[in-house]
């Protein structure tokens, strides 16, 4: 009977080692970073991101018609963390200001910053980390930029791994 305390702290000792294998390191490690034209550079992790105000989009997969939700964070609640201007402020020089977007296999895409304010309009973009309940996949997450307006995906970018804020050149 003495055997029974050793055994149950031994496997309660095994259990986190066991968590954490579940999880894949590049979900465990992955940072996403909000920089450029910040006054406050944000560096976040996916338990960060969970830990902020959640937001949910729906969004029709064009490839099999069915319809994905996606849970995460919207991404004027990041850059307003960031210090970018928004609402009242987002006017004269900060109107040429742009979002830059970047993914881990080198995809980029970009958003005036306006775009995404929603004293501008109701763009709905969020950064999410679930789809259907479920952590993004290896090929998708584990952050993805989700844009439920746009007519066509190709800027809802998978594997986000930056945003960086850019004002555009003058002549």
């Amino acid at each position: 009977m003495s055997l029974l305390p050793t055994i149950v702290v031994a496997v309660v000792s095994i259990i986190p080692s066991l968590v954490q294998q579940s999880v894949p390191a590049t979900t465990a490690t992955a940072q996403l970073q909000v920089g450029g034209e910040v006054t406050t550079p944000l560096t976040l992790s996916v338990n960060d991101l969970k830990k902020l105000p959640r937001t949910t989009v729906k969004v029709l997969n064009l490839h099999d018609h069915k319809e994905e939700i996606y849970e995460g964070v919207a991404i004027q609640e990041l850059l307003g963390r960031a210090g970018v201007p928004q609402k009242e402020k987002l006017r004269g020089s900060a109107m040429a200001r742009y979002v830059l977007a970047e993914a881990s296999d080198g995809y980029r895409v970009v958003y005036a910053l306006a775009e995404l304010d929603s004293d501008f309009q109701d763009s709905d973009v969020i950064i999410a980390d679930t789809m259907n309940g479920a952590p993004l996949g290896e090929k998708q997450g584990p952050f993805k930029m989700v844009a439920p307006h746009d007519k066509r995906p190709a800027r809802s970018i998978r594997m986000l791994k930056s945003i960086t804020v850019v004002t555009a050149p003058s002549k």
